[in-house]
């Protein structure tokens, strides 16, 4: 009796001892998502961007846009990858805010100009990350790099139907419906005059979203800039098959509340979504902000929606579900 329980103890502290060494390992096999925000724990009116940590550490920011507070913002650590979806200044980064939760969160201090460089490629000079984009921006960011003292070759193409691969995570441009130039600010020079004196701006190609599949198997849809397509059926959902999407519901520029349910809902089917670009203040005190577009968008979508609280790390495993953090 005594031996037996012995053992019993024996094989009870084991069990316990193998539950606490392969948590953080459960854990590691986790998409880490990360909103930065203009303010923290809120949903603001600018708020693009976000950084995807693959459970290999590899690590990348997505429309680092103006909400970034600069290449030295805190948030950001160590970046491999950039992504563009489109060259509008609240993607790219025409302006950032000098110091995050300065201003308001529907009208943010975006007082430091970063034209014509960007807050993209800044940061991608400072962490010395590749920019990687679609259509025919690359070209743009290779020239600007090279200019600034960086390296020509950290801006990669990846056009539709091809893809990269960064470590452990695969990168593809999808189409989005929406414009895409190159405004006079960021071309600088006599050009660039000429450009803003004849309110044109310099052809960049089509703009893109992205799908990343990443090392766990979890497949993200990033849907930039775009109204509803075809594409986020036959593509994203019925060949990658993505599990999580990020969908902008600004409304006027991209898809509104309801048509932004409708893609997610009929078109991509995912198994989470976490809503972007809402083009207004969506939460005080880290609630939804009734009526909002946001709220609007969660009440219409039949799958959990996930709301980008700046600072709040999010957790998906492979399935697309939430771990922790949502």
């Amino acid at each position: 009796m005594k031996l037996l329980k012995s053992l019993r103890l024996a094989a009870f502290a084991f069990s316990g001892s193998f539950i606490f060494l392969t948590s953080p390992a459960v854990s590691a096999a986790n998409v880490k998502i990360t909103p930065l925000g203009s303010h923290e724990n809120e949903f603001c009116k600018f708020d693009r961007a976000m950084i995807f940590e693959d459970p290999d550490g590899t690590r990348i920011l997505y429309d680092a846009g103006m909400t970034v507070a600069g290449a030295n913002d805190p948030r950001l650590g160590k970046i491999d990858v950039i992504l563009v979806s489109h060259m509008h200044a609240d993607h790219v980064g025409a302006r950032h805010m000098k110091t995050i939760n300065a201003g308001d969160c529907g009208k943010p201090d975006l007082s430091i100009t970063d034209t014509p460089n960007t807050n993209s490629i800044n940061i991608a000079l400072a962490k010395k990350a590749k920019i990687i984009t679609g259509s025919e921006m690359p070209k743009f960011f290779a020239n600007k790099l090279e200019a600034l003292g960086g390296n020509a070759a950290d801006a990669q193409l990846v056009r539709f139907g091809a893809s990269r691969k960064v470590a452990g995570v695969t990168i593809t441009t999808v189409p989005a419906a929406h414009s895409n130039g190159i405004s006079g600010a960021m071309i600088a020079g006599e050009l660039g005059d000429m450009l803003e004196a004849a309110g044109l701006t310099a052809y960049a190609g089509p703009p893109t979203g992205y799908v990343l599949i990443f090392s766990n198997g979890l497949v993200v849809y990033l849907s930039g800039d775009t109204g509803i397509t075809a594409e986020q059926d036959t593509v994203v959902r019925q060949h990658y098959g993505a599990k999580l999407a990020v969908i902008n519901i600004g409304d006027t520029f991209t898809t509104g509340p309801k048509e932004a349910a409708y893609v997610i809902n009929e078109l991509i089917r995912p198994v989470s979504v976490i809503p972007s670009h809402a083009n207004e203040a969506s939460t005080k005190g880290g609630k939804v902000i009734a009526n909002s577009r946001t709220d609007r968008f969660i009440k219409a979508s039949q799958v959990p929606v996930h709301l980008p609280l700046s600072g709040r790390r999010m957790e998906f495993d492979a399935t697309g579900k939430c771990i922790s953090g949502c």
